[in-house]
């Protein structure tokens, strides 16, 4: 059972093969055990794509061993934030969650070159995340 006062997080695309690889990789990277991370893809692929591997191991991290994901009930229900990336209606919805939906290129048959904005502006996205999530300890 997870602890109540961590927050989790879910990160849905069509094919959990990217954007939402890259944002949960990201989270857990920076975020580390103050938050819990899952992924999971409407209509997963068979891999994550390459240039999305590659993208992130140029920041120092390393998904290659990640695999897609499913998208199933009991992922939303057990986390507190949902967030979409253009799986749309497809997306299951449950009252009582926050749902956020970011509208990012998708990654897919793309090469390294154009993977490189898009996972900056996940990262970006994903520390003003953790702001929110974690406010910081000023005392």
């Amino acid at each position: 059972m997870s602890d109540p006062t961590t927050p989790s997080v879910l990160f849905v695309c069509v094919h959990n093969a990217g954007r939402s690889q890259m944002a949960a990789a990201f989270l857990t990277h920076l975020a580390g055990d103050r938050v819990e991370v899952r992924s999971a893809g409407s209509a997963p692929a068979e891999h994550i794509n390459p240039a999305v591997v590659e993208a992130m191991a140029e920041v120092g991290i390393d998904i290659a061993a990640e695999t897609p994901k499913v998208l199933t009930a009991e992922a939303v229900q057990a986390s507190d934030v949902v967030i979409t990336m253009g799986c749309g209606d497809t997306c299951l919805y449950f009252p009582g969650k926050t749902y956020l939906d970011w509208t990012l290129e998708d990654p897919a048959g793309q090469g390294v070159v154009a993977v490189r904005p898009i996972r900056d502006e996940i990262r970006l996205r994903v520390e003003n995340l953790i702001s929110e999530l974690i406010p910081e300890d000023h005392g």
